[in-house]
């Protein structure tokens, strides 16, 4: 018999198994769903014996007579999610997860936001959707990179924290972290597919893009060793090179607090090490307007201290101020900070953060292909088997592409009602559309080093102190 016979035949008979076997999981599903439905065991938990409570009630003189007619006693209000305690007989690992996301519609990354949504309240949505986290809150020592603002991007945010795990051979200590995460052995299972789990339940504009194990002491904020931001502005009227050369004045320890929003109650050492800066062309351009980037690499940010520093270089590209007033605003013993506005939180990503001897992962589903179907039946649902047959990361891969087509299909179709316009007449681009034909004045520029400044520190924390005193 020719040997595409023998592998038909083979197929065939693979086939006809699965299909049986689908069958037979279906009706086992139906029994275990009808031995559900009438299961009382929760009635029966939550069930008091009366006589009980009413005697203990009448000796504490807690009953009115409205109570001891009934006997009945009031609901407790039902919580949202489910109770995370009841998961502790789980094994559970620390581990990081590497994060992507385009802030525009978030206020902020941080939960302690007063708006929603955030980031990471969407993140906690999925992990409680998806059953992996164990334990109370403050028990799962979770730890963020950093906070991102509003409307700030990031494709490199690294958060931390204890999630459910397949493996039961990890000790108290995570004694796995920092090694190639498993994969499934002959009687060993492999560890839980945290990026393709979590992406099947968050939204579109956040992803989780790998995974790492790490030890119990890791901190994703206090571990990490630097950040790195890109800003991303069209070049149009700016002096690139002037810019480049205020910007290389950043770099080193200084005292940064004319260059950020101050928080004199958690922050009180302003100074920071930029380690490098660079300004680049991207490959991208729109009507002869080349797009470029500011990257900026540092130990530690201030709030807003990228947003500001790229304000302050702005000014001195459009030849308002010069590179010097960098020098200046460097030195807080004489200068405290000028009052000016913060560059746009749109075009800032947070590119990556830095850490020693992490590896992340995208699992993959993929080696269940490698294993006889009668096995893999044997061992795993149709779901699962559904859902591990894709590629984690190639799903991840194909998700940007389209999120990439997607916001090129919105551009084209701005870029023709663009075009459908009529043409702007001369001398309208320095008119006002509501002032009736009447040229516009351009504000003018009022230096930095001339403008009013804001409280210093020590005024900020006397102002505290008063206000504790009066209190």
């Amino acid at each position: 018999m020719p040997e595409e016979a023998v592998e038909v035949i083979d197929l065939r008979s693979q086939i006809t198994f699965l299909q049986n076997r689908v069958k037979e999981l279906e009706e086992e599903n139906a029994k275990f769903s009808s031995r559900l439905s009438s299961c009382r065991c929760n009635e029966l938990k939550e069930k008091k014996p009366k006589e009980k409570c009413k005697n203990l009630g009448e000796e504490r003189g807690e009953m009115n007579s409205g109570s001891r007619k009934s006997g009945r006693k009031k609901a407790a209000p039902k919580t949202p999610g489910y109770d995370t305690r009841i998961m502790n007989h789980h094994p559970r690992r620390y581990v990081a997860l590497k994060v992507m996301y385009f802030g525009q519609r978030f206020y902020g990354f941080s939960l302690e936001a007063q708006m929603d949504p955030t980031v990471e309240s969407e993140i906690f949505k999925a992990l409680e959707k998806t059953r992996l986290l164990i334990g109370e809150k403050k028990e799962i020592q979770y730890s963020r990179c950093g906070r991102t603002d509003k409307g700030v991007s990031a494709v490199g945010q690294v958060i931390a924290l204890y999630l459910r795990s397949k493996r039961k051979d990890i000790d108290a200590h995570n004694k796995h972290s920092g090694e190639t995460v498993p994969e499934e052995q002959d009687g060993q299972p492999g560890e839980i597919d945290y990026v393709r789990v979590l992406n099947g339940v968050l939204p579109k504009d956040i992803r989780i893009v790998g995974w790492c194990p790490v030890p119990s002491d890791f901190s994703a904020r206090f571990s990490c060793l630097s950040r790195e931001y890109k800003y991303f502005f069209w070049s149009d009227n700016l002096n690139l090179s002037v810019m480049e050369t205020a910007g290389k004045k950043l770099i080193g320890e200084h005292d940064f607090r004319n260059f950020c929003k101050m928080d004199a109650v958690k922050v009180h050492n302003y100074r920071r090490n930029v380690m490098s800066f660079e300004i680049s062309p991207c490959n991208m351009r729109f009507q002869g307007h080349q797009l470029y980037a500011i990257k900026i690499k540092g130990s530690a940010f201030l709030w807003h201290q990228v947003r500001c520093m790229v304000a302050v270089l702005f000014m001195i590209g459009q030849g308002l101020e010069s590179p010097e007033v960098i020098d200046a605003l460097l030195d807080t013993r004489t200068l405290r900070k000028p009052q000016y506005l913060m560059a746009p939180e749109i075009p800032l990503v947070l590119l990556s953060c830095e850490f020693e001897g992490l590896k992340f992962s995208c699992s993959s589903g993929t080696r269940y292909l490698k294993r006889p179907l009668q096995i893999l039946f044997s061992r795993h649902s149709v779901v699962e088997i559904k859902q591990t047959l894709l590629d984690a990361g190639q799903a991840l891969h194909a998700h940007l592409e389209n999120e990439c087509r997607l916001y090129h299909l919105q551009a084209a179709i701005f870029h023709e009602a663009l075009l459908s316009h009529l043409p702007l007449s001369i001398g309208a681009e320095n008119k006002d559309a509501s002032s009736n034909g009447v040229t516009r004045k351009k504000a003018s520029h009022v230096p930095l080093m001339s403008r009013e400044t804001e409280p210093s520190y020590e005024e900020r924390r006397a102002k505290l102190e008063t206000a504790k005193l009066r209190a």
